[in-house]
């Protein structure tokens, strides 16, 4: 009968999705009593304690419906590496403040230098702050638009895009679309425009991106929803994954 009490409260506990209060309750007690706490201080420590938990959970959640190819957070960025980039206006961004205005990011630059790592970064700091995150390459997107048109369940991805907080479109420019592609992909921008923000990198100025997109028209309607509202990191310079890879070979 002596263990009744602890049975039925851990049962409530579980009830209650409190795994942290469970697994801490009694330790927590005997270092209050050891300390001489009373209890609404010892309630006050489990609490924090569940609250810190449920937010690490949160943002592992977040992370992993994110699909990031890997994790990188502005953190290991050697900013020095790249010195066309605004280091200050990276770091705001990382504030998260231009998703809730709907504020979108492009980054350009020749290959290597970066764009993938600092949109990697700001889709994590997003994640961190509780946000919903997608991230894809535009080949992906793209294969993925036209196979859901195929299968008769486009509108539900495009649904599912449109209702990220922040869309993160890697590697635009890498591959020509073809006129499906880039009339699919503009629509996934058009639904978005002043509903959520987007993250795009890619590899060409904004004068060539006709030559991804096949069409005038349809590039310049594009690029005018993109740049409405945006902010544009400059990452041309010296191949920051080639820095990289001979640093690497000379510690090695």
């Amino acid at each position: 009968m002596s263990d009744t009490p602890q049975l039925l409260l851990a049962h409530h506990l579980k009830a209650l999705k409190l795994p942290t209060f469970l697994r801490e309750y009694d330790k927590i007690a005997q270092q209050c009593a050891a300390e001489g706490v009373d209890h609404p201080r010892y309630l006050l420590r489990l609490a924090e304690l569940e609250l810190i938990e449920r937010e690490r959970r949160m943002v592992e959640r977040r992370i992993k419906e994110a699909r990031f190819p890997t994790v990188k957070s502005l953190d290991s960025f050697d900013f020095t590496a790249i010195p066309s980039l605004n280091k200050a206006l990276v770091l705001e961004l990382a504030r998260c403040e231009y998703i809730a205005r709907r504020e979108n990011v492009i980054a350009v630059g020749n290959s290597g230098t970066g764009k993938s790592h600092i949109a990697l970064g700001l889709g994590l700091a997003a994640c961190q702050k509780g946000l919903s995150v997608g991230f894809t390459t535009a080949a992906a997107m793209v294969h993925e638009l036209i196979e859901a048109r195929d299968e008769k369940r486009l509108l539900r991805l495009q649904r599912q895009l449109a209702a990220y907080k922040l869309l993160v479109i890697d590697e635009l420019g890498y591959v020509p679309l073809s006129t499906t592609g880039a009339e699919l992909l503009f629509e996934v921008f058009s639904q978005r425009y002043e509903r959520g923000s987007t993250i795009v990198t890619s590899n060409l100025p904004f004068d060539e991106w006709t030559g991804v997109f096949g069409s005038e028209r349809l590039t310049g309607a594009l690029l005018d929803r993109l740049t409405h509202h945006v902010h544009i990191l400059e990452m041309n310079g010296d191949s920051y994954r080639l820095k990289q890879s001979k640093q690497r070979q000379r510690e090695t």
